[in-house]
């Protein structure tokens, strides 16, 4: 069997570093972990090939060679994933699909032009699929109820990519969040329950990473990393501790977590040793009402504002997840939304308009308010949205463009910069920061973002603090740099500045 795994084009958004790429020459953001996975599930005496549509062209030659092509997308990606889907039914190759993009609710993204959906996680259902194949009696849609243990989910084929091709490197240790927020299909998708994978599974895969050559940034793509704190703390961060100090630190490490981190002191001790440095918190809003609407109940009755800093402290920036146009929103949630981001510090804070996903209990709810519209295309960064907003469409629409033009204006931005750099403790590991990769970057940085770009003044003013008051965050400043372009060039492309 020959079979293509192809990863549909993600259009331009707030995770796609689009236009931050280009400095560092590098094709695209992240790997396309759940296909390389699969890949490892594959019988091992198939021909197998990837094609990541951000990073190379798919040839015709490349369909054409192909028994099957199995096809993995987010909802994002649905242009180019049904673009791919034509073009393997211009040549009579079956098509096998998978990944959010393709389960319940979302039947109008082109069920009807796969050959073969499988709808859930892999682990548990393409064996059956791979048997069904082999007999001549393979159905449309496989799914299944079941969580299946990813103790048994194997080391994603790394070597179908060139790990040069991209920013940042992914792992999975975790799949599941214990928490249950209105608007989040993660549970749906993955369950309450965390389920967790070995410490020696997570060595294998750092050490396959490492062996592969990669050095720099590991992202841990877990919908809570800690979900299950006690595990956590016993066994998986003194074995990353002791994986990463062997090796004298290759590695940095990125992840997502709920704000209760900042409650835990050994817990962002141990994550710092382990060489983790950023994480991802869905902040969601300042407004306390709008957060008990969407049962976001991790987040109220604390200083939401301190909880960041003081994970900040510890030394890990937080990056922030932010909502508006829950039904509890007042129309001064705009403003309060801007303070708020400024006041804590988050340099990279990922604003959208409030979506339903299908299946989650705010769809439901809206569903049964008659409040849904088409509408929503899965992107962060255009406003978009299939709900019916309580303060009016138009005044939401307005008031997301209002905060986002605001933050990422560049004098916003670096004053962003700088308050987290005042409250910034790095950790005392020293990684390799300066290769010719970050030379170069650095240049291209001061060309394009100090001379040709606008708001260059408020560049060379956080240039010259940095150098002055953290001169040890000079390089955080100039990735900051660089991310603050991409953020201020995705902003006007949407059209909100």
């Amino acid at each position: 069997m020959k079979v293509l795994l192809v990863y549909p084009r993600i259009p331009e958004t707030f995770w796609s570093f689009k236009h931050a790429l280009k400095f560092t020459s590098r094709k695209t953001a992240f790997p396309p972990l759940g296909l390389l996975t699969v890949a490892a599930m594959l019988p091992s005496e198939w021909e197998k090939k990837l094609v990541d549509m951000n990073a190379a062209k798919l040839r015709d030659r490349d369909l054409q060679w192909a028994d099957y092509v199995f096809i993995s997308a987010m909802v994002v990606q649905q242009d180019s994933a049904q673009e791919v889907v034509s073009r393997c039914r211009a040549f009579s190759t079956k098509v096998v699909a998978g990944g959010p993009m393709y389960r319940t609710g979302y039947e109008d993204v082109g069920f009807d032009d796969v050959d073969h959906i499988i709808m859930g996680e892999a682990e548990n259902i393409l064996p059956q699929f791979l048997q069904d194949l082999e007999n001549g009696c393979a159905a449309h849609i496989y799914s299944s109820d079941e969580r299946p243990d990813i103790a048994v989910s194997p080391v994603p084929l790394w070597s179908l990519v060139d790990t040069g091709n991209y920013q940042m490197m992914s792992l999975q240790y975790s799949r599941g969040c214990p928490y249950n927020c209105e608007f989040c299909d993660i549970v749906i998708m993955n369950g309450h329950v965390p389920r967790t994978k070995s410490r020696e599974q997570i060595a294998a895969e750092l050490s396959v990473l490492y062996d592969h050559g990669w050095r720099g940034n590991v992202f841990f793509t877990d919908d809570n990393f800690i979900g299950n704190k006690k595990k956590l703390k016993a066994e998986i961060l003194p074995a990353i501790i002791e994986w990463n100090r062997e090796r004298k630190y290759p590695f940095s490490f990125f992840t997502e977590a709920s704000v209760n981190l900042a409650d835990d002191e050994d817990l962002m001790q141990l994550m710092v040793d382990a060489g983790f440095d950023m994480v991802f918190v869905g902040i969601e809003s300042p407004n306390e009402e709008s957060l008990v609407e969407c049962n976001k109940m991790t987040n109220t009755g604390r200083d939401l504002i301190e909880s960041v800093k003081t994970i900040q402290r510890h030394g890990m920036q937080v990056q922030g997840g932010f909502i508006v146009g829950f039904d509890g929103d007042p129309l001064s949630i705009f403003r309060s939304q801007i303070d708020f981001i400024q006041k804590s510090g988050i340099v990279t804070a990922m604003v959208g308009v409030l979506m339903a996903p299908p299946g989650t209990p705010l769809y439901k709810r809206l569903e049964a308010e008659g409040r849904l519209h088409p509408g929503g295309s899965g992107n962060n960064t255009d406003g978009s949205t299939n709900i019916v907003p309580k303060m009016g469409l138009e005044k939401l629409t307005a008031g997301y463009k209002q905060v986002v033009s605001t933050i990422y204006s560049p004098r916003y931005y670096y004053e962003r910069v700088r308050t987290f750099l005042m409250e910034y403790r790095p950790s005392g590991i020293r990684r390799g920061n300066y290769s010719p990769r970050y030379i170069r970057a650095l240049f291209r940085c001061m060309w394009t973002v100090g001379v040709k770009q606008r708001g260059r003044s408020d560049f060379w003013k956080g240039f010259a603090w940095t150098v002055r008051h953290k001169p040890r965050c000079f390089p955080l400043f100039i990735s900051f740099a660089v991310q603050g372009y991409h953020y201020q060039m995705v902003a006007e492309h949407a059209g909100v500045e």
